[in-house]
């Protein structure tokens, strides 16, 4: 009885040793997996945030180049959306899509 109860004692061990190694390769996996996410949402963000400032510093009150154009609001709608392609450019290029 002795016997089987430490050989019962021993299988448990080494099955949590199992279990708990486990559970540290799907914690690993998921963490993998988040760090991924994270980086693409980061990339969206940085690409996105050149088109918020262009805007916001064309609507500064103050004296602006381009501001008397007729063609001002095209002007700056280009710069913004260079800006955002020149960002995803690089983000592509560094892998980070």
């Amino acid at each position: 009885m002795i016997d089987e109860t430490d050989q019962a004692i021993q299988m448990t061990d080494i099955y949590s040793n199992i279990l708990s190694s486990t559970l540290d390769a799907f914690a690993s996996i998921i963490s993998n997996n988040l760090n991924v996410v994270i980086k693409v949402l980061t990339s969206i963000t940085i690409v996105l945030s050149f088109p918020t400032m262009v805007a916001s510093i064309y609507g500064m009150n103050i004296e602006l180049p381009f501001q008397h154009s007729p063609h001002s609001f095209g002007i700056v709608m280009i710069i913004s959306f260079a800006l955002s392609l020149s960002s995803v450019w690089v983000l592509w290029r560094l892998k980070y899509f």
